[in-house]
């Protein structure tokens, strides 16, 4: 009885052991994973302009009725966010008040560029405060900038050049865009490549 009892203790703690063992090996898999998964940024799919190229200037009717000239240089010098967007679109809906705030932080102008019909947008407009003056509607818009899914983001510069721009699900995708023009790197994708530690990775992999 005795012997059977110390048996059963020895194999209990050889398992302990084992487990232990693989959630080590576990663990340090993990902490891998993490150095090895790079933040994402924006994923840029558009036909439209490059970054570092000038935007095509595209004259677009405002929800308040006046026209603009949408990627010209901007008279006060400042960085205008070119949001894409539909009202049937729900991320873009649910992204729009941190699209404001990330703008407003970065003391940039929100530009909100669809097409369809006026009524819907002017109810996405009411919704989440946007200024109708700067809500432009243009299916030209989207053609010249090459837009094919949403919510797309284009991030001009004060004399309208493209600084960033890609397909923005999360608030960190809006970010990025913002990041890499501080960076002057195309995208943080980019910017990534270009690290020490990025290529230290690519040549252990290789």
């Amino acid at each position: 009885m005795t012997q059977a009892l110390v048996v059963s203790v020895v194999v209990l703690w050889i398992v302990v052991l084992v487990l232990a063992g693989v959630v080590f090996a576990l663990a340090r898999q993990v902490g891998v994973l993490h150095e090895r998964i790079a933040p994402a940024g924006a994923l840029a799919l558009s036909d439209g302009p490059k970054v570092g190229e000038a935007a095509p200037v595209v004259v677009a009717e405002s929800l308040s009725g006046h026209l603009g000239r949408i990627g010209e240089a901007d008279p006060d010098g400042r960085g205008r966010l070119l949001f894409f967007v539909s009202p049937r679109c729900p991320v873009c809906k649910r992204l729009l008040p941190t699209v404001k705030r990330i703008v407003r932080e970065n003391a940039a102008k929100l530009v909100v560029a669809s097409d369809g019909v006026e009524e819907d947008h002017a109810g996405l407009a009411a919704e989440h405060d946007l200024a109708p003056a700067d809500y432009h509607l243009s299916a030209e818009l989207s053609v010249r900038y090459g837009i094919a899914k949403l919510p797309y983001a284009v991030l001009l510069d004060g004399d309208g050049i493209v600084r960033g721009q890609g397909i923005v699900n999360t608030r960190e995708h809006v970010e990025s865009l913002f990041e890499a023009e501080r960076l002057r790197v195309g995208s943080i994708q980019d910017y990534l490549a270009q690290t020490p530690l990025a290529a230290g990775r690519q040549g252990s992999e290789s």
